[in-house]
């Protein structure tokens, strides 16, 4: 996952935002930020073919580690303070076990249609939502959910042999990525964003590092390792753009530009592996982007109507 992606859409925000928001600039951060974890998908779906995923998936996490010690030296130590320790080293592990899903899943399968299965995640927060937290879920938005697992259905074509079944391994890796979601949205009242970002990282690497021994291979050429350092390198930089746009521009501003990722998938798709989605993977992309829009253009009505009320 767009280890991500976190994403997008990985990080809750708790600070108030600045009297004015800066959208232009944030928006602006926010779309190098997903350019930069686009980048780092792909370098590691290239070093698949001679490392496994737990070590790709740590060599990362350093990454996101490097960008949490430039944070601790910005904001000082007071960030490790947390009131749900629990659910942030769930949130943590929950971290790790996504990417190392997506990294098996994208492997086998071509990294634009690996992004548009991770899409499903807004769609499953949403469901999660609604069974978890008890948030209301109206029709629309139920209709929504139906429409984006179909497109997801399209791009997957379970049983026809088209995509490789290691496609489920992205599934999964989305599914576990949406309930890193539904965690954020708990802790938010009572951790700040920098807080859970730390744990994530530090709780990341500490739970992968414990399998790595048994699966670790040392690189071979210069090559790879050039490649697993701007890997960790550009994931620290990634996560830092992103924290940063959401401190100066509206999240709900920002949400939609995760969707970009697709845009550079295919084209590092292409660049780098040679690979372009077929018109049915557009088709079926198309249906769960849309609706993940409408879903976030719901929900922001949703939040408009219950300020309203209060």
């Amino acid at each position: 996952m767009p280890t991500v992606p976190d994403l997008p859409q990985n990080i809750v925000v708790t600070k108030n935002l600045p009297r004015a928001p800066d959208n232009i600039k944030g928006l602006v951060l926010m779309g190098l930020g997903f350019f930069v974890f686009a980048a780092v998908d792909t370098m590691a779906k290239f070093l698949t073919d001679g490392f496994h995923p737990i070590q790709i998936v740590w060599t990362r996490q350093l990454g996101l580690v490097f960008g949490v010690i430039v944070i601790l030296l910005w904001r000082g130590t007071k960030i490790l303070k947390t009131a749900k320790p629990k659910l942030q080293f769930l949130r943590g592990a929950l971290a790790v076990g996504s990417a190392t899903c997506f990294i098996t899943g994208v492997s086998f399968v071509p990294l634009a249609d690996a992004i548009s299965v991770t899409f499903i995640a807004p769609l499953i927060v949403t469901v999660l939502g609604a069974l978890i937290l008890r948030e209301k879920v109206g029709l629309h938005r139920w209709s929504a959910i139906f429409v984006g697992f179909l497109g997801t259905l399209i791009v997957i074509r379970p049983g026809l042999g088209i995509v490789h079944p290691a496609v489920f391994f992205i599934v999964l890796a989305a599914s576990m990525f949406a309930v890193r979601q539904v965690l954020s949205r708990m802790i938010a009242p009572y951790d700040n964003t920098y807080t859970t970002v730390a744990y994530t990282a530090l709780v990341g690497v500490a739970v992968i590092s414990i399998p790595l021994p048994f699966f670790w291979a040392w690189p071979s050429d210069k090559n790879s390792l050039i490649i697993m350092f701007f890997m960790a390198a550009f994931a620290g930089l990634g996560e830092l753009l992103v924290i940063r746009a959401l401190e100066i521009a509206e999240a709900v501003v920002l949400a939609p530009v995760h969707y970009s990722m697709i845009l550079w998938s295919v084209m590092y798709g292409y660049l780098v592996f040679a690979q372009l989605p077929d018109g049915w993977t557009l088709i079926g992309t198309t249906l769960i982007v849309a609706t993940g829009l409408y879903t976030m253009h719901r929900e922001r009505l949703a939040a408009r109507s219950r300020r309203a009320a209060v």
